[in-house]
């Protein structure tokens, strides 16, 4: 039970990451003005946070990738972390449904002087994703999926058909509050990572952990799968 008189569960958790970024993060004019600017365009407070997209940078770093595919831009905070891990042939692809988060995300990046990087596609995934296919004959080698959850299955398909041997795919906000765990729910969100989590399981091409954090947006999670040489027996 919380203290009445003492700081909430999120406040600990928001504080927690507060000391940890300060600590491990250094302070960025561009990261902190495409936030700000995400805020007052009204976009959806769904920006992973600093922590998060250090994380994702320094995976790619680790990977060494140089194709990236990212499905839900939003203002594009996520891009432009996983875009400074890349090296100047580097490139990423990032789909985006909304016309008016795509603008946000190229203001973004264009002030970020990132652009160069990256491939701004303008649609829902499931109607842009078969031209990536066609123009992109290279596998990728590392695939972030966060977007609308109801179509994660599908997305996974196709990161499946988009990626190679040693691709590593991400899928953000899989524990939605502890609701995944709920068989019997009706939000097609949970029903949609539940479905996702499962393909995943059963696909004998991927090898997979999830976890879950908290911090300043609350309690939620991810998974990290990577896809396997040769089909294995689980």
């Amino acid at each position: 039970m919380n203290n009445v008189n003492g700081p909430t569960q999120q406040q600990t958790w928001t504080q927690v990451d507060d000391y940890l970024n300060a600590l491990l993060i250094p302070s960025d004019s561009l990261l902190e003005q495409a936030l700000r600017t995400n805020v007052e365009a009204g976009l959806p407070a769904h920006d992973v946070t600093p922590n998060q997209g250090k994380l994702l940078q320094l995976l790619l770093q680790i990977q060494g990738a140089t194709r990236v595919l990212e499905i839900g831009t939003l203002g594009g905070y996520s891009t432009i972390w996983m875009a400074r891990a890349l090296p100047e042939h580097g490139r990423i692809v990032t789909l985006e449904a909304d016309p008016r988060h795509a603008e946000m995300a190229q203001a973004n990046l264009t002030r970020a002087g990132l652009m160069h990087k990256v491939d701004l596609r303008v649609g829902p995934a499931l109607t842009t994703l078969p031209d990536v296919q066609e123009e992109y004959r290279e596998p990728f080698d590392f695939i972030f999926i966060d977007a609308d959850k109801p179509s994660n299955p599908d997305y996974l398909r196709w990161a499946l058909r988009l990626a190679r041997p040693g691709s590593l795919i991400i899928g953000d906000n899989i524990v939605r509050d502890g609701e995944v765990i709920h068989a019997d729910s009706t939000d097609n969100r949970v029903k949609g990572v539940q479905s996702f989590l499962k393909l995943i399981a059963d696909n004998p091409r991927l090898e997979a952990t999830a976890l879950q954090t908290v911090g300043s947006k609350g309690y939620d999670g991810f998974v990290i799968a990577r896809v396997l040489e040769s089909p294995t027996a689980k």
